[in-house]
């Protein structure tokens, strides 16, 4: 049978149950607003009853407190976790879709596009009356160099941006290094604890407040496994395997962790025409691989940072390579063309290898490819130094490109060459939003469309003092503050053969367009960054094209070219189907209809968060009224255990006072 005193150890344990319940409830209601804090609660069970020798067969010997745990569902966490990559992606793009909208906002009467656009319309027509008044025409010009400056302005907002969110893409990867690194060192305290019988509530915790901040980064899939006895698979060490997956790649692995590091694009591997140099790809620190910051599903903010950097909305270059070769010890020539030497007074050579692409019908002012960059081809990257193409005039004068030849930066086997043909090529990496390089490239192509075209009438035309114009527009070399590439050579001419229309293999008609087209010679190069007014013109109003040679007799004031120009206002078709003056309208559709989007998914996860935080709180949360309830459980537990040792102790005094022989 039991001890005379047993019951003392009975009421014992309930005053020690007790009092764990009440320290762990006062520990409760201390954090009860530290962020990432759980509900901590003291798991008791009664005590292993003992065997005696009565009626009853046993008899219980109290209760016992075997652990302090939270109270946590990974089914809520997960379900914010992933609610999370989505709410930091949209977030985060919303958050550069308003600034780029911005841009385009006509938020003052006077430097918007349509008002510039307008103004220079109106001054040219202006001149129309009087086209030999000196004051008119630097007007004009004036006006014109407003929408050029116009035009910088906003290529250089867009490329300041860029560089901006190349600087956040590489602090996001800081970030994910800092917390992977963390919760690898978390996972070794936590089985240090916990291998040890206790429960490392608080560790557990912090970690799971670090995989909340790295899920707003990037996808995050966390796994854990107890952790068995090798030698009997059905016995627990109380340490555990924890595992975290960053866009489905393993970012830490219990004890051990991957780190990211960024890598600045060589100024050859570029992907489109305007982006920055050095804009940074992210890859593994260990083995140089690329992680996949972009997965076809999920977000993440990393990933609305590089969708708004390298977004072209798919309008990179994709074709098939219809020939590949290599020539083999091709003299190396200087910039001079002369042959090069070593130190032992032996010519240099070098393998050249091409890549060709046919069967193009591509609009010349519509290339975005950077003048050097990267191919990728039968997934392989290659980086090309130059390229030239042909081109094809039909019979109104619309030019397409219709074969381009790429000149690689490293020459290839004859076999790696013969592999290219027929496989898909692409310029660089296709990104499926509407980004900075889209909104680049739309304005390239509005600039060159309008500035060909303006051009083309001066060109018809004379100056002032009847010599022959050349081009109004034209671009600065990037290369070379003082020298402007002039637009002279016009790809609306056709050349044809022997004074006879050409017809393609199906009996189309066609003109042959100029052979071996070099990019320097096209509006290729004209782009919203260096677009500008003639320097000859800004600084002589007077070599301005208003009319032809022909009617150069008529007078100073002849304007019979002014009445073509003026139809490019809005009459000629120049952007996306429409006249000049729709072009921002096509450009604020466009970034208004992402930017609302943005804001109604934004909306609606940030709903989701709230109520997904609702029902994770319900659980793990710390609720002041409950705790204050359990407090005063507690104590009634406590004070009733303390009740029953005063009684147990009444009883051992008759017991052993009164008793006594």
């Amino acid at each position: 049978m039991s001890s005379t005193f047993f019951g003392l150890t009975i009421a014992g344990s309930g005053l020690n149950a007790s009092q764990a319940q009440i320290n762990t409830t006062a520990n409760n209601i201390s954090n009860v607003n530290t962020t990432g804090y759980s509900k901590q609660v003291v798991n008791t069970v009664a005590s292993s009853a003992l065997r005696c020798y009565q009626n009853y067969g046993t008899t219980g010997t109290g209760v016992e407190a075997t652990s302090v745990t939270q109270r946590r569902d990974l089914y809520y966490d997960e379900k914010y976790w992933n609610n999370e990559s989505n709410l930091g992606f949209f977030e985060k793009k919303q958050y550069y879709m308003n600034q780029i909208e911005s841009y385009y906002s006509e938020t003052t009467s006077s430097t918007g596009f349509s008002t510039i656009y307008a103004k220079m319309f109106n001054s040219l027509s202006s001149m129309q009356g009087n086209a030999g008044d000196n004051t008119v025409r630097k007007q004009f010009i004036s006006n014109a160099k407003e929408l050029t400056e116009y035009f910088n302005q906003l290529s250089t907002k867009l490329t300041e941006l860029q560089s901006s969110i190349n600087d956040e893409v590489k602090t996001a990867v800081d970030d994910i290094n800092a917390i992977a690194e963390k919760i690898a060192i978390l996972n070794k305290q936590i089985n240090t604890i916990e291998q040890g019988g206790a429960t490392a509530n608080e560790l557990r915790d912090q970690r799971a407040l670090l995989v909340d901040e790295l899920s707003k980064i990037v996808n995050v899939d966390v796994k854990e496994v107890d952790v068995s006895d090798p030698n009997n698979n059905n016995i627990d060490t109380g340490a555990t395997y924890y595992t975290v997956y960053a866009n489905g790649q393993m970012l830490v692995d219990t004890y051990e962790f991957n780190t990211l590091k960024v890598v600045s694009r060589a100024n050859n591997e570029t992907y489109n025409q305007c982006d920055i140099e050095g804009l940074y790809e992210i890859v593994w620190s260990k083995d140089g691989d690329r992680f996949n910051a972009t997965p076809s599903t999920g977000g993440g903010e990393l990933k609305a940072m590089l969708e708004v950097r390298d977004g072209n909305n798919k309008e990179n270059l994709h074709a098939y390579v219809s020939a590949a070769k290599t020539e083999h010890d091709v003299p190396v020539v200087d910039e001079e063309g002369r042959a090069v030497y070593d130190e032992n007074g032996v010519q240099l050579t070098e393998d050249v290898s091409t890549v060709e692409l046919s069967g193009l019908s591509i609009p010349v002012n519509e290339l975005n490819m950077p003048l050097t960059g990267t191919i990728w081809c039968n997934n392989i990257q290659y980086t090309y130094k130059d390229f030239n193409f042909d081109t094809v005039t039909d019979a109104n004068g619309n030019v397409t490109v219709s074969q381009i030849t790429f000149t690689l930066s490293e020459g290839i086997t004859d076999i790696a060459a013969s592999n290219l043909v027929g496989r898909e090529l692409q310029i660089g990496n296709e990104v499926d939003f509407m980004g900075i390089p889209y909104y680049q490239n739309q304005m390239n192509l509005f600039l060159r469309n309008f500035c060909e075209a303006f051009n083309t009438i001066q060109q018809s035309g004379v100056t002032l003092s009847g010599d022959e114009m050349g081009a109004f527009f034209v671009a600065q070399d990037p290369t070379n503050s003082l020298k402007e590439l002039d637009m002279t050579t016009s790809l609306r001419t056709p050349k044809m053969e022997n004074d006879q229309v050409v017809t393609d293999e199906k009996g189309n008609i066609v003109y042959e367009g100029l052979e071996d087209i070099e990019y320097d010679n096209t509006y290729f190069r004209l782009t919203a960054g260096n677009v500008k007014i003639a320097d000859k013109s800004q600084r002589d109003s007077s070599i301005f094209a208003t009319t032809t040679a022909e009617n150069y007799s008529s007078g100073v004031d002849a304007a019979d070219l002014i009445v073509e120009m003026q139809s490019l206002q809005s009459e000629e078709e120049l952007f996306r189907g429409g006249g000049g003056d729709a072009f921002l309208q096509c450009i604020y559709a466009d970034v208004t209809v992402d930017t609302q989007e943005c804001s109604i998914f934004t909306t609606n996860f940030t709903n989701i968060q709230a109520s997904i935080s609702q029902q994770r709180m319900s659980i793990s949360g710390v609720d002041e009224d409950e705790e204050a309830l359990d407090l005063i459980k507690f104590q009634n537990a406590y004070n009733l255990a303390s009740k029953c040792i005063s009684v147990f102790s009444e009883i051992y005094d008759r017991l052993i006072l009164e008793t006594g022989v």
